[in-house]
């Protein structure tokens, strides 16, 4: 125990002895400017909208009759601090929500509530929400109690066009252009509340549901 003591002393004194030299010695940054550094892709200070606490209702969503300005529903002090941000995406509807969400019970004049769960605040109040602030829509489909149907119908719901039968009640419900969806996520946590799934489970469900979920935007294809 002493050697190793006396050895770790001696080790430190040497560090130190180092350590003091180098701080002498002047140090020289050269920065030149003219030639460019790494790109940052812009999407990775994305934000995410939850339907958890009051995160969606209260926090971005009042609705219409609210005595708190707002527009369509949507917090007017909320829209002006995140078109501030210059927000690149906002990711909805989960978090592990998305893993149980039913899109259609969130659509039309007559919303089907779920526990804890008004839906009045569902696909066509969300992209307008992500309009009013200025940023790219990202949805997370449900892969975890949803199925790769339910989750293309949704996307033909926001994008395709009006001749198509989901395309034409978006436009019933006040929305004839179709939606730019920029992002689609798959589930949410997959390994835990999204459904424990394995990586091999996970990537399996993802070739799946790639498959047969589409844009039906022509300006934005997926």
């Amino acid at each position: 125990m002493r050697l190793l003591t006396s050895a770790a002393a001696i080790a430190a004194a040497l560090i130190l002895s180092v350590a003091t030299h180098a701080a002498d010695a002047p140090i020289q940054v050269t920065l030149d400017a003219s030639k460019p550094g790494a790109v940052i892709d812009r999407n990775i200070f994305g934000q995410f909208a939850e339907h958890l606490g009051s995160g969606v209702y209260g926090g971005i969503w009042v609705g219409k009759d609210s005595t708190i300005p707002n527009t369509r529903g949507v917090r007017n002090d909320v829209v002006a601090a995140l078109k501030a941000l210059k927000v690149p995406n906002v990711r909805w509807p989960g978090g592990c929500f998305a893993d149980q969400y039913n899109w259609r019970r969130g659509i039309g004049p007559e919303r089907k509530p779920a526990v804890g769960e008004p839906n009045s605040f569902g696909t066509d109040e969300f992209m307008d929400f992500a309009q009013q602030i200025g940023t790219d829509a990202y949805i997370s489909v449900n892969l975890g109690s949803g199925t790769a149907q339910d989750a293309a119908e949704w996307l033909e719901y926001m994008t395709a066009p009006t001749d198509d039968a989901f395309g034409a009640e978006r436009a019933r419900n006040g929305h004839p252009e179709p939606y730019k969806v920029a992002i689609l996520g798959l589930g949410n946590e997959s390994y835990d509340c999204g459904g424990a799934m394995s990586p091999d489970l996970y990537v399996n469900e993802m070739k799946r549901f790639s498959h047969f979920v589409h844009s039906y935007n022509a300006a934005q294809p997926m």
